[in-house]
């Protein structure tokens, strides 16, 4: 081979290394925490090992939710606006090249807020039409769209293998249950509608599926059994203003935040009994459990800070100063 030869063999051989380095960076990216400030109008980019944020992105008009894709690769965010002039978007941003993109237009559906993501879809509540729907990423269209016939129809979970999807209604002091038709094509759902407390906001279902938990914002948690689809018990769990409600990975525990005076409360699942009340300040709202259950971030949303909170101690090891308003967490790690 001539000289000239060589050294074009090189460059093109250099240029393949940078290339399989930044796909293989991009690929292997440390985990990051995001937290979404609503009255900064921000998504704040967290280093979960330093509690340092990264960088800050648009998030769009009122921004209530945040879901992250299953490769790790976008961030969704509700734009929610229901108590003033509801809004119509789904914010998204590119989390390897740290930019926000072009909005989903959710068309006629109002006041999106609720969100989860299974197989590459977007799951999302519609508050202000009454309605649940879903976005498709690869053909950037809204695919499907089920009314409720609920008031406020908030929070919504989906199951992994799209055998139901469970909505909180918050004016209908109700939980849904939505499944599609056995007996027919996929288009068809029935839907039952339990009552539970009132204004129900913060529910989970319990890793093994079989429990659904709804708080009230009225001192009230309803169990609620998914195979019979029936009220099992109720819990007195002394809160002002609870507002998110999740089960740790391990089925063990349920916490839950009041927005009423700053505390997180510790459940344990089995007994139903109280482990601990943690204060944190002012306005506990999002709670995000890391993945190995080790610790909870909790958005104090009044104080302007995310609460790092050790699931063994129940003390808090950590803080993270944001801008105003956090609220809505989610969990970014490529896979």
């Amino acid at each position: 081979m001539t000289r000239k030869g060589l050294l074009l063999s090189a460059a093109l051989w250099l240029v393949t290394l940078s290339f399989l380095t930044l796909l293989g960076t991009a690929q292997t990216r440390s985990p990051q925490l995001l937290v979404l400030e609503k009255e900064d109008k921000s998504l704040a980019i967290v280093n979960p090992q330093t509690l340092k944020i990264l960088t800050r992105l648009p998030a769009g008009e009122d921004p209530h939710e945040v879901v992250v894709s299953e490769d790790g690769g976008r961030a969704y965010i509700s734009n929610y606006g229901g108590f003033r002039v509801p809004q119509r978007t789904l914010s998204v941003v590119d989390l390897v090249a740290q930019k926000a993109l072009p909005p989903v237009d959710l068309g006629p559906l109002r006041a999106p807020h609720g969100l989860d993501v299974v197989n590459d879809k977007v799951y999302f509540t519609a508050e202000g039409s009454k309605a649940i729907g879903s976005y498709d990423p690869k053909s950037q269209r809204i695919e499907w769209v089920l009314g409720t016939g609920q008031g406020r129809t908030h929070m919504l979970k989906v199951k992994s293998d799209l055998t139901a999807i469970f909505t909180a209604n918050m004016t209908s002091d109700s939980v849904s249950v939505f499944e599609p038709d056995k007996n027919s094509d996929a288009s068809r759902w029935t839907a039952t509608v339990i009552p539970v407390g009132k204004a129900p906001e913060g529910f989970d279902v319990s890793p093994d599926g079989k429990e659904l938990w709804a708080a009230s914002h009225q001192e009230m948690v309803t169990i609620v059994d998914l195979a019979t689809k029936k009220v099992t018990a109720t819990i007195n769990v002394h809160t002002k203003f609870a507002n998110r409600l999740k089960f740790t990975p391990d089925s063990k525990r349920v916490l839950i935040s009041d927005l009423g005076n700053g505390d997180l409360i510790v459940l344990d699942a089995t007994s139903r009994a109280e482990i601990k009340r943690v204060s944190l300040g002012h306005g506990c709202a999002g709670i995000l459990i890391a993945p190995d259950g080790s610790v909870a971030y909790v958005a104090v949303s009044s104080d302007s800070n995310v609460a790092v909170v050790d699931l063994k101690t129940y003390s808090v090891t950590g803080r993270i100063p944001t801008g105003k308003g956090p609220d809505g967490l989610a969990w970014a790690a490529s896979r």
